[in-house]
């Protein structure tokens, strides 16, 4: 089943992270950080799908390079905690093959990103079948139209007139200047620090050469708005949207949603009870093994009611032999519709809940799997990082080594933490240590699958009886010399009547289950087979016919005289 989910991370030196080593890991490359000098070999991990990077119009075209652009990104970014890039994580739906996956990326971040001016690097990951996803490797920093970054923040000085105190830019100060606006310099008067302008301060010693100014300065519109909560809920919004777009256009039924349940409109609480199970409990009442029983037993009734029904009307109607044949034949077809389309339905079904079945335990393995290595990487890390803090400057070649494996670590730990927690939300865990109630949840869906496929064989033994039933009263019909032409165009007559009456009972039958293409393509195909026996039975009537003209014909020929009497 299609899930969502669409976690966001800020990339930052001051967490210990790099853009370089992100992106190598991801990509599964190997790239030297050029502002440290670590080299970062990724190489050998695997799980690799797919790989592209993204450029807008105005980006150098050298930054195609993966290497290139991120030390790019790596060297404009001075500060010890600067944020390098923006780092999205998205689960693809596993019922859309990998060329579709490639094809909802290219598509989301060439509409969202791209036209907007970042670079982007995709990579799509897939280690076991059950959990492909997309890392998505964002610049944070604007460019301007010859492709040269642009400042995140700059400046802004608070310079005053007339006793009002305003913020001006660099470019906007010399404007406010020529309007009558002063910037604000510390001085010494009394004793005292004051912010005053220099028209003010005539005789007041300076303190600095520094204006007033905002503490964090102004930051650049297009990052503001690139920062925003309100900007993070568009792209959540429209990665909903473009992955339901594809699972429309393969006729998939499943759909996501990127709202929580109270913006949904629904008035529950998320809980680790809720998913598979609680879905098949609200679309099929309350599903237990008694209960089918029991719709096995109305339908084998109905079943029977109208096979005594048909027996007393043959009994009324004896001397309509083409009425009684056709009934008959058209009862036993409304009973080969019946078992093909259960036997499709069950088979469907046994497939649905084996594959949900398989998957959660897929994922229940791999987050058990996952949880002690993770403990594993992150001790050990804590342990590299203590032992790099504790090695003296002076022993350069070890704290290099230590620094290049403390990043190796940090970049396993943190993907280690975005598969746990993708795993826990698609297995709607709150706590890690919840596995085995979760395993032991799931086991239903195991017996149900088994259910379902031992219903698709019971469907399979009666629909093959039922296919004898039809042969044996056709074969009856030629043998009773039953015009095959008003025997067919009456059985059309019926058929007509019939099916809508069958269509009603099936609905009854299956409920909110029912499935009307299901339904059209049984119907449709067993007018194909009782056509193809028609005309099968018909050949064989005929050739009956034959065989008795030659019969009848040889019969009445006087025998032929033999010489002798001849010749007397």
């Amino acid at each position: 089943m299609a899930i969502y989910h669409l976690e966001a991370k800020i990339i930052s030196r001051g967490t210990g992270r790099s853009a370089v080593a992100a992106a190598a890991y991801m990509s599964c490359d190997v790239i030297t950080n050029q502002y440290d000098g670590i080299t970062h070999d990724y190489t050998r991990k695997g799980g690799l799908v797919w790989k592209h990077i993204f450029l807008p119009a105005q980006a150098p075209p050298e930054w195609s390079d993966r290497g290139t652009l991120w030390n790019a990104v790596e060297r404009v970014e001075k500060a010890k905690d600067s944020q390098l890039a923006r780092e999205l994580i998205v689960a693809l739906p596993l019922e859309l093959p990998a060329e579709e996956w490639k094809a909802i990326l290219t598509e989301y971040i060439t509409e969202h990103f791209i036209f907007d001016g970042m670079c982007a690097d995709v990579a799509i990951h897939d280690t076991d079948g059950h959990n492909p996803h997309a890392h998505i490797l964002l610049t944070v920093r604007p460019l301007d139209e010859n492709g040269r970054w642009l400042y995140k923040t700059q400046k802004e000085y608070l310079c005053v007139r007339n006793g009002e105190e305003r913020g001006f830019a660099a470019q906007e100060f010399l404007q406010a200047q020529r309007d009558g606006w002063e910037k604000q310099y510390p001085y010494k008067k009394d004793g005292k620090k004051v912010f005053l302008p220099p028209s003010k301060a005539i005789g007041l010693e300076r303190l600095s050469k520094q204006p007033k100014s905002t503490t964090y300065g102004r930051q650049n519109p297009i990052t503001a708005r690139w920062n925003s909560k309100e900007q993070l809920e568009a792209w959540r919004s429209e990665w909903a949207n473009a992955v339901n777009r594809h699972l429309e256009k393969a006729q998939q039924p499943d759909r996501i949603d990127h709202r929580c349940f109270a913006d949904q409109g629904i008035d529950l609480k998320p809980t680790i009870h809720e998913g598979v199970e609680a879905r098949i409990l609200e679309g099929k009442g309350i599903v237990s093994d008694r209960c089918e029983l029991n719709r096995q037993i109305r339908a084998d009734n109905a079943l029977i009611r109208k096979l005594k029904e048909f027996l007393a009307a043959a009994k009324v109607a004896v001397t309509d032999l083409v009425q009684i044949f056709a009934e008959k034949l058209e009862s036993i077809r409304d009973t080969l519709v019946e078992t093909f389309y259960g036997q499709r339905q069950a088979t469907a079904a046994h497939k649905y809940y084996w594959n949900q079945y398989a998957t959660a335990a897929d994922r229940l393995d791999r987050l058990e799997a996952l949880l002690p290595e993770l403990k594993a990487k992150t001790a050990e890390q804590k342990r590299v990082h203590k032992e790099l803090e504790s090695t003296g400057k002076i022993h350069f070649k070890k704290r290099k080594e230590l620094a290049e494996k403390d990043a190796v670590l940090i970049e396993e730990v943190n993907e280690l933490q975005s598969e746990r927690t993708m795993l826990m939300q698609k297995l709607s865990l709150t706590d890690e240590k919840q596995t085995a109630e979760k395993r032991t949840s799931i086991q239903p869906l195991e017996s149900e699958a088994d259910r379902q496929y031992e219903l698709s064989q019971d469907f399979f033994v009666q629909h093959e009886q039922a296919k004898k039933d039809y042969d044996a009263v056709e074969e009856e019909s030629v043998d009773q010399g039953i015009d095959r032409k008003e025997l067919w165009q009456r059985q059309q007559a019926i058929r007509m009547e019939d099916t809508p009456l069958l269509r009603d009972r099936l609905k009854a039958q299956y409920g909110r289950d029912f499935d009307e293409n299901g339904f059209n393509s049984a119907v449709r195909e067993m007018r194909y087979y009782t056509q193809a026996r028609h005309y099968a039975f018909s050949d064989y009537s005929k050739k009956l016919q034959r065989e008795k003209s030659r019969q009848a014909r040889d019969s009445t020929q006087k025998p032929r005289k033999r010489n002798s009497e001849l010749e007397r």
